[in-house]
């Protein structure tokens, strides 16, 4: 009697939660792949500042189908960090500043956590990946592959990704990654430029590079890294196939050469340093936007979390006025589509997302709400106390 009423027991509530559980994996209908660019705090005077300084044009500007205008916050504060701005861009939703890829009443992920567009496209019969500059722990990266409550848990964020499903992570080597742990799970690890083009279709990898040379047009010599045009280039080349693939791609250091310094003596390396990130930036959209011109199925959408630096224009010339995040709108630029977004159009920065989620054809993968911490432990516990009195 007494394992017939724990048999019971355990029913009602695994049926308390099912609502909450991830659906089954479907196909989705839309565009096959989706290429999400997004250049850390790069608001659009940073594309004057890299014309102004390095390039006559850019080739997001000069030849995008559409553009338009995201308006960033987070739920807490009227200027994002990039942790709540990447899980606006991620999740559909919007979050306090530090947390990543959690709900703000729910920082833990106790009850439920947002799904990700990268978990969505998985789950849609897609492939998935994330490439960065900055190390892949940041939190652009985090908020489409972990879900936490602070930024900095490098460990926590370290440890869900190398459990993951995904089948590309590649960003700047992190002190928290466990090598022996992302192979158990069937990761090739890959550390210079060489490993990575050596990789083939159908292997799941996980890039750990030099941090310092990703954002260059030309990495210096005796460096071993890849330049973020060419893990595009190569992640694009591993993800394409007849099932489509998620791809998000973030030029960081265009935001972290922003941060630095207004003194006078750092003051002209910063400006020449943000002018090459935005530089490599349009290089690696060149990459995307001219593979979705010869597949005819591709979405490429290139935004930014957060404008940094208040670029304003003095003397004539785009000059910094700050050296930390700005709440004025940033860019959206779009290549495959006409109408992802209209002409001078402002939205949302979550809207970004949701409208790639409903270009994609999610249907109910995304936006939605999959289950949190207690639902997962209580599983553990059903399944063991299922098992012993099975006995």
């Amino acid at each position: 009697m007494k394992k017939l009423l724990a048999v019971i027991l355990s029913v009602l509530i695994f049926c308390a939660v099912l609502p909450f559980s991830a659906s089954a994996a479907e196909k989705a209908e839309g565009p096959a792949n989706v290429i999400l660019m997004i250049g850390d705090g790069m608001g659009w005077n940073h594309l004057e500042l890299a014309k102004q300084e390095r390039v006559k044009s850019l080739y997001m500007e000069d030849a995008c189908d559409a553009r338009g205008w995201s308006m960033t916050r987070s739920q807490n504060k009227v200027v994002t960090d990039s942790a709540a701005g990447g899980t606006a861009l991620s999740s559909g939703v919007r979050t306090n500043n530090r947390y990543v890829a959690v709900y703000h009443y729910d920082p833990l992920g106790w009850f439920r956590v947002p799904r990700t567009l990268s978990e969505a496209a998985l789950l849609s019969g897609r492939r998935s990946g994330v490439i960065t500059t900055d190390t892949t722990d940041g939190a652009t990266p985090a908020s489409f592959t972990a879900h936490t409550t602070d930024r900095s848990n490098s460990a926590d964020i370290t440890r869900q990704q190398e459990k993951s499903d995904f089948d590309l992570i590649w960003g700047g080597a992190v002190a928290a990654f466990s090598a022996s742990r992302a192979q158990k799970n069937g990761f090739s690890v890959v550390t210079t430029l060489d490993e990575m083009q050596a990789l083939q279709p159908g292997s799941r990898s996980f890039g750990q590079f030099d941090y310092d040379m990703m954002w260059r047009t030309k990495v210096a010599e005796g460096s071993t890294a890849p330049t973020l045009s060419q893990m595009t280039e190569k992640a694009i080349s591993l993800l394409d196939g007849d099932d489509g693939f998620f791809l998000m791609v973030e030029g960081a250091h265009i935001d972290k050469w922003s941060h630095t310094s207004n003194e006078p003596d750092n003051y002209d390396t910063k400006v020449a340093n943000a002018a090459e990130a935005v530089e490599e930036f349009d290089k690696a959209i060149r990459v995307a936007a001219e593979f979705a011109k010869k597949d005819g199925n591709t979405l490429v959408v290139i935004t930014a979390d957060h404008e940094t630096g208040g670029l304003k224009i003095i003397d004539g010339k785009y000059t910094y006025t700050s050296d930390s995040h700005t709440g004025v709108d940033v860019p959206v630029i779009v290549f495959g589509s006409k109408d992802f977004i209209g002409k001078d159009e402002q939205i949302e920065n979550r809207q970004v997302a949701q409208r790639i989620g409903a270009y994609m054809g999610m249907g109910e993968l995304f936006p939605k709400a999959v289950p949190g911490k207690l639902f997962w432990a209580y599983a553990g516990v059903r399944d063991w106390f299922l098992t012993l009195i099975s006995r």
